[in-house]
């Protein structure tokens, strides 16, 4: 999940023009290329306002997740282009261990933040990255919102980017 400084991963309107920065770490690191990291990902899992997100992004952008496999997590009726694309609609436990587990090594939900704390709330999530942006947004949808319940979690790796992001990765602990 990307997030501002003060863990807001969307604005009010939904603009992204905030993911730009223009921020500058010396001693940070170049970013991973991205396409080498996409390759690893076997299919994505998003929440129904991400999914209309991103349709309206691919109109400018392109569709951001290629051909991978892609479930969205609805009960609505939505507008659907691509093959790739199925809906659920049901109990996450089972989308998690009688669709994702036998079929997928790396799954990434990639948002939106009920979704994500839906899984997080029932154990269902194995890892935890945030990208954070240097930028305080201020208002907006924030990434861990009345989660509801203390998760420990076990700190994997952090890196700083030349760019000022800094995205820290955690597995969860599921003691």
């Amino acid at each position: 999940m990307v997030s501002s400084l003060d863990g807001i991963i969307a604005k009010k309107d939904n603009s992204v023009s905030w993911f730009e920065t223009t921020s500058n770490y010396e001693k940070g690191v170049s970013g991973q290329d991205p396409e080498e990291f996409l390759k690893t990902i076997d299919c994505y899992i998003m929440g129904s306002r991400t999914y209309e997100l991103a349709l309206e992004l691919s109109k400018s952008y392109g569709w951001a997740y290629g051909d991978k496999p892609t479930i969205v997590v609805t009960s609505r009726n939505l507008p659907v282009d691509r093959e790739n694309i199925e809906f659920y609609s049901g109990d996450l436990h089972k989308l998690v261990n009688e669709r994702l587990k036998p079929n997928y090594k790396n799954a990434w939900l990639v948002g939106g933040a009920v979704l994500a704390k839906d899984f997080i709330r029932l154990k269902l999530a194995d890892d935890i990255r945030v990208s954070v942006l240097p930028i305080i947004l201020g208002e907006g949808t924030l990434f861990f919102d009345h989660v509801g319940q203390e998760q420990a979690l076990n700190l994997k790796d952090v890196t700083a980017y030349k760019n000022g992001m800094v995205e820290m990765w955690y597995e969860v602990r599921k003691e």
